[in-house]
């Protein structure tokens, strides 16, 4: 979900004749969403984004400008209470979790962006300030109070996201109770006021399974935007502090029921026995333990 094939175009946010000028092009596409979710249909080329002209698109809901593709066709979303069209025809509501990892660029793109949007709106329908409503301003990027004028901006939490490994080059791995049974993935969890990423990456690791890691080690990866509701995660490497007991597991049993540590051979063999699932392909998690597997791990359904 880290990619995109449209330039948002923010010059453009507060230009409200262009904004109405690319409404009513034709060339215009719409995004319709709802709760989170799209119109998709799987075609000979793959699973894309059902995009409307703007005649099409519904008439009423908030409308966020998404950006300009490399043609210089503008892309909206309009978020609505209910998805237009008919939910028995051949195109299918999804969501980013279903469909984030097989759409193209462009659509992942839109669709990661559109969500945040929606998520956003509707967590911040009134003054943090003074508790008045607040309404869509920049083309959906601002909200802006009807009574003070306080302009809100779109919030993003920060997140760590690691794979510790320890001195045999084994993985470490949890699982959640909520998780179904054989799941495993990496750590993780919120960034802390007045905390570096190194620091988050060490207490949260130390916190869910009493692991301690090494700051010196913390190496930071890549990151992906993770609309569920508002977070930007931030994927690291790290080793544990051998010294002193400090790679000895000691899960908390809130955040992790289990957690373990894997050799690519336990990983593999877990995999293809059906007692070891791993991270899910739209995550960053996947690619963090990929990097530490050495390669894409192989396709196992079960």
């Amino acid at each position: 979900m880290s990619r995109a094939g449209v330039d948002r175009a923010a010059e453009h946010r507060l230009d409200e004749p262009w904004l109405a000028a690319a409404w009513s092009h034709p060339s215009t596409r719409v995004l319709a969403i709802s709760e989170g979710k799209a119109f998709v249909a799987d075609t000979e080329q793959g699973t894309e984004l059902v995009l409307l002209s703007t005649f099409d698109a519904p008439d009423e809901g908030e409308r966020y400008f998404l950006g300009c593709g490399e043609d210089g066709a503008a892309y909206f979303a309009v978020a609505c209470a209910q998805l237009p069209g008919r939910l028995d025809g051949p195109e299918r509501p999804a969501g980013l979790r279903e469909v984030g990892g097989v759409l193209g660029d462009r659509d992942s793109g839109l669709l990661v962006h559109a969500v945040a949007l929606e998520n956003w709106h509707q967590a911040n329908r009134f003054c943090a300030q003074c508790g008045h409503a607040t309404d869509v301003a920049a083309a959906g990027h601002v909200r802006r109070c009807t009574s003070c004028a306080r302009e809100h901006y779109p919030r993003t939490d920060p997140a760590v996201i690691m794979l510790v490994t320890d001195d045999q080059d084994r993985a470490l791995l949890g699982r959640q109770a909520l998780w179904p049974e054989g799941r495993y993935s990496t750590l993780a969890g919120f960034v802390e006021p007045g905390e570096s990423l190194e620091q988050a990456v060490a207490r949260e690791v130390s916190e869910e399974a009493g692991v301690r890691v090494d700051l010196d080690s913390v190496e930071y990866v890549a990151s992906q935007p993770w609309p569920f509701p508002s977070s930007l995660m931030l994927g690291f490497m790290a080793r544990a502090d051998m010294r002193d007991g400090g790679a000895e597991i000691r899960v908390d049993g809130e955040e992790l029921d289990e957690a373990r540590w894997f050799t690519r051979e336990e990983l593999l063999t877990g995999m293809q026995n059906g007692t070891t699932l791993p991270p899910s392909g739209i995550s960053i998690a996947r690619r963090l333990v990929e990097l530490w597997y050495g390669g894409a791990l192989p396709d196992v359904s079960w």
